[in-house]
């Protein structure tokens, strides 16, 4: 057991907020400290990769992203972020060795399971601070135990940049390491595609024009709650009209081929096809059948998705009707035409949901959302030609 050092459970040792409005102040967020590294990943190729249908596997490998660090820093509370086609975790300086091996065996890895390239890097926070960012974190309770990292200072987005494009010999960038495979334990996508109660689900990416200010935060969030009538917490994706187990899942081959490492594929999908019916027993009949308990754990689903983040910018993923998402689209184009804010939009029938199960009976499970259709990624299109000058 190594020794335990002050900055170790800087992320574990930050109190909680549970109202989301929360994230637009700024003021109650702690810098990370210089010595943690941002370990960020995301797929080459992501557009390609939708446009041909495949966005249940760019989801995957993006959720993957994360899952490869947290299980090989079994020992810390990380603060992470999922965007759709990669993922963002930050960990303490003695566990960038084992995170980044993790992340580079999921580059080797996701090139051989599943044709997805995937760009990956390691990056100090004390280089992001040099160059002109900063990482501040807070953290988001969803419900006892379970946290999401709101991040603040530009950090994510310089991170984000450093790792796209990135010149030839760029020391931060990660070579993948097809030697072994890494550990994907708990990632899970058994849901059916949650088909919008509403008409719609809407994949939203805003940030206001500089100076990026709480004020300026609130001001969107009020804006959005205006067109839509109501408070963005009223129009998750998961709820009781969305969610659907089928037998067998459609996503179970996925899953398999992750807990196979690239060995033992079958022997894996016969496991998660007995595992997943019993799982459809629990749901229908509302009974616990070891750690799986069918009255109590869609309830946690549906308060455990990660639908509204904040990373910089605002990231959301709504059910709404067709009417709301033409309202939400007019007040944003609006407000881009007078310079407030940037913002990409994605309108699809259905949301993807793709789990990381922690520890069942301890109800620890986080659930991440991205609209179907390409969701954040084609939402990113929309934001980055907005970003450029007309």
């Amino acid at each position: 057991m190594s020794e335990r050092v002050s900055t170790d459970w800087f992320y574990a040792d930050l109190p909680s907020f549970s109202e989301f409005a929360g994230v637009a102040d700024f003021s109650a967020y702690a810098p990370v400290p210089d010595d943690w590294v941002v370990l960020t990943g995301d797929i080459r190729g992501s557009t390609e990769a939708i446009e041909a249908g495949r966005y249940k596997q760019v989801n995957m490998v993006g959720a993957a992203v994360i899952t490869a660090v947290l299980n090989a820093c079994p020992e810390h509370e990380l603060p992470f972020v999922f965007g759709g086609d990669g993922g963002m975790t930050v960990v303490p300086a003695q566990a960038a060795a084992p995170a980044s091996q993790a992340l580079r065996r999921l580059q080797g890895f996701s090139e051989q399971a599943f044709g997805l390239g995937l760009r990956a890097a390691a990056i100090p926070v004390a280089r992001l601070r040099a160059e002109g960012a900063d990482l501040r974190v807070r953290k988001f309770a969803l419900s006892p135990g379970n946290n999401l990292a709101m991040f603040a200072g530009g950090g994510a987005e310089l991170a984000d940049r450093i790792l796209k494009d990135a010149p030839s010999g760029e020391p931060a960038i990660l070579t993948p390491d097809a030697s072994a495979a890494p550990d994907l334990e708990g990632l899970s996508c058994r849901w059916e595609p949650l088909e919008a109660a509403r008409g719609q689900m809407i994949a939203l990416m805003v940030q206001p024009r500089e100076p990026v200010t709480g004020d300026a935060f609130r001001d969107i969030l009020a804006g959005l709650a205006a067109s839509l009538a109501g408070e963005i917490a009223g129009f998750a994706p998961a709820s009781r009209r969305t969610l659907r187990f089928r037998w067998p899942p459609g996503g179970l081959k996925l899953e398999a081929r992750a807990m196979a490492g690239g060995k033992g594929f079958w022997r894996n999908y016969a496991w998660a096809l007995v595992t997943a019916a019993l799982q459809m027993l629990c749901e229908r009949r509302r009974i616990k059948i070891g750690p799986y308990d069918g009255a109590r754990y869609k309830n946690e689903l549906i308060a455990q998705t990660d639908f509204r983040k904040f990373d910089g910018m605002l990231r959301t993923v709504l059910d709404v009707t067709p009417d709301q998402a033409d309202a939400v689209e007019a007040w944003l184009d609006a407000e881009y035409r007078a310079g407030r804010l940037v913002y990409g939009l994605h309108r699809d029938r259905t949301a993807l949901m793709t789990c990381l199960v922690f520890n069942m009976e301890a109800s620890e499970h986080v659930h991440f959302i991205d609209a179907a259709g390409g969701g954040f990624a084609k939402a990113a299109e929309g934001f980055k030609a907005r970003l450029r000058p007309a």
